[in-house]
């Protein structure tokens, strides 16, 4: 196990600890802890899952996706979080960035700029106000992310200014950012990027949420603008049953003069068997022909069906066992099964994920 890894452990262990001990209001501690063993039927010789894949990265080895310990200050107008991680997450999602910022899942702080409205500024590395799936497996209905997730910000970096309506049915926020899931932003890029989110919850059983990114995630002297809209509903109408539809598209240059278009449709269900275990299936697709965002060298560029079906147990209430079984299917042989090309893909993940 590498040393930071090894390091956020104890850093999670202590955290627990002074969660149960710390008598202070302001502070608190929590963390987070995925085990996974995952096998690719296809064998990569590389032991690696696909190139647009960078969760559950590893084939055939038991491995760690993600661990952090997260310590967060709040008082009435102030609020600041700073979280530590390790694993293939931070290893995959964060390799274009310098050393120092690898272990870094969140580091941020905020300012409540009035007395009587939920109206704040933050600013520092956050959560990406882009998807309804986030870097923690626990908090998805998934084992492992949507294609759409993987190919669309975990995390962003800039300021932020949202506001929550007193009666918790409209959130909105509009963000400068320093790019397309950057800590630091690229040397050739000296412009800001913009950021905007809208979610209506008219009722607790249903969410709607719109999210958009323009901005440049190439060099300035390129002049290319890539525009992002991201749409999703949540509704559960009984208390066992949910289902979320998704909806990714955008555009930007694949050329030093012509844009091209992806998009990324998505549907989940979602049914609890019971109060510990659940069942969850998806189906997908990923359209990204002029390979924007995903670069395949192949015809028809990367065209591709997705489904999964996985299976949940919480063995106890902070901790939860997952299984999914998922395949994949395209147009174009963007895969490699056994040392030759190959147009599917399947694979088993299974993985212990407990909260503290």
């Amino acid at each position: 196990m590498k040393p930071i890894a090894v390091a956020v452990l104890i850093l999670l262990l202590n955290a627990n600890l002074c969660a149960q001990t710390d008598s202070s209001k302001h502070f608190s501690f929590n963390g987070y802890a995925e085990f996974y063993y995952s096998y690719d039927f296809a064998k990569p010789a590389n032991k690696e899952k696909p190139a647009f894949v960078y969760n559950y990265k590893r084939h055939n080895k038991p491995n760690i996706n993600l661990v952090f310990a997260r310590g967060s200050f709040q008082q009435k107008r102030v609020r600041a979080n700073l979280a530590l991680m390790a694993g293939n997450y931070a290893n995959y999602n964060l390799s274009a960035e310098p050393d120092w910022a690898r272990p870094l899942l969140e580091a941020n702080a905020g300012f409540k700029l009035s007395a009587k409205e939920e109206l704040w500024v933050e600013a520092g590395i956050l959560p990406s106000h882009i998807g309804f799936e986030s870097a923690v497996g626990a908090d998805c209905w998934n084992l492992t992310r949507s294609l759409l997730a993987e190919n669309s910000p975990y995390y962003e970096t800039g300021i932020k200014l949202s506001y929550n309506s007193k009666d918790k049915h409209i959130k909105t926020a509009v963000l400068v950012l320093n790019g397309w899931q950057h800590i630091q932003r690229p040397a050739a890029s000296n412009k800001p990027c913009y950021g905007l989110q809208f979610t209506y919850q008219p009722q607790e059983k249903l969410t709607l949420n719109y999210s958009n990114f323009i901005g440049k995630e190439q060099p300035d002297s390129s002049n290319a603008v890539r525009v992002f809209h991201n749409l999703y509903a949540i509704y559960e109408p009984a208390k066992k049953l949910g289902i979320t539809v998704g909806l990714d598209i955008g555009r930007d240059k694949y050329t030093t003069a012509q844009y091209g278009t992806w998009f990324s449709p998505v549907l989940i269900g979602r049914y609890k068997l019971n109060s510990k275990a659940a069942l969850a299936a998806r189906i997908e697709y990923y359209s990204d022909k002029k390979q924007v965002i995903i670069k395949t060298t192949t015809t028809n560029g990367f065209s591709t069906w997705g489904s999964s079906i996985n299976y949940d147990y919480r063995f106890f209430k902070k901790g939860m066992l997952r299984a999914e079984l998922k395949y994949y299917s395209s147009n174009d042989a963007v895969f490699t099964k056994n040392g030759t090309p190959a147009n599917n893909n399947l694979s088993f993940t299974t993985a212990i994920c407990i909260k503290l």
